[in-house]
């Protein structure tokens, strides 16, 4: 009889390797702010804010439809008088004071004006960029609108607003620490100590749980 054929040898294989973990993203800067159109031309207003302010404007922008004048943080009283006064500007009504956080900057802050013309019903924005502690002039005396609309900004930023006339807390309680908002703010919050670290913070919150459940 003839023998039966011998089943195969198994083939050695082996695991394949894990997928080398990508390198983690940086911190983001923020999007670039759009130059216009070269066939856009300027508003007569920006402009004008242009000749009578001679270096005050960093950059201009403008996106869907908005203008949106970019300036250092230490003209923004400048420009603000300008956009109110100017004749060809009027811009009497602040209908918005917000800001944006990006860390990885040195001037960390767009502190972001929306201005609007009654008189003409045009708008513009103004974004000024600021460092952490680096003062900033309020425009409650251009723009008596923008009393509270400062306060949440300090209030969630921490943007140091100087000469507003009542600077505190608006929505936070008087005494929280940290500001909500920015973008290195613990998650779930400070907790009875501010930590920097959030492994710090997730120790005390484990040692918590674990009191909790002895």
């Amino acid at each position: 009889m003839a023998e039966a054929p011998k089943p195969p040898e198994p083939v050695a294989t082996t695991a394949p390797k894990a997928a080398a973990h990508p390198p983690k993203a940086a911190a983001p800067i923020g999007p670039p702010d759009q130059p216009p159109p070269a066939d856009k031309p300027l508003p007569a207003f920006i402009a004008s804010l242009q000749a009578a302010l001679p270096g005050a404007v960093s950059q201009i922008s403008f996106w869907v439809g908005d203008w949106t004048i970019i300036i250092p943080a230490a003209r923004i009283l400048d420009v603000a008088q300008h956009l109110r006064n100017a004749p060809d500007a009027s811009f009497d009504f602040c209908s918005d004071v917000t800001a944006t956080d990006w860390p990885p900057r040195a001037e960390r802050f767009d502190i972001i004006y929306c201005l609007y013309s009654t008189r003409y019903r045009h708008r513009v924005r103004v974004k000024a960029k600021a460092g952490e502690l680096e003062p900033v002039a309020s425009v409650t005396g251009i723009w008596p609108a923008a009393d509270w609309l400062e306060r949440e900004v300090y209030d969630m930023f921490g943007v140091n607003f100087v000469g507003h006339p009542d600077r505190r807390r608006i929505l936070m309680p008087e005494d929280w620490q940290g500001f909500p908002q920015r973008k290195d703010y613990p998650l779930e919050g400070p907790g009875e100590l501010l930590m920097e670290n959030p492994l710090d913070w997730l120790k005390l919150r484990q040692a918590r749980d674990e009191a909790d459940i002895e």
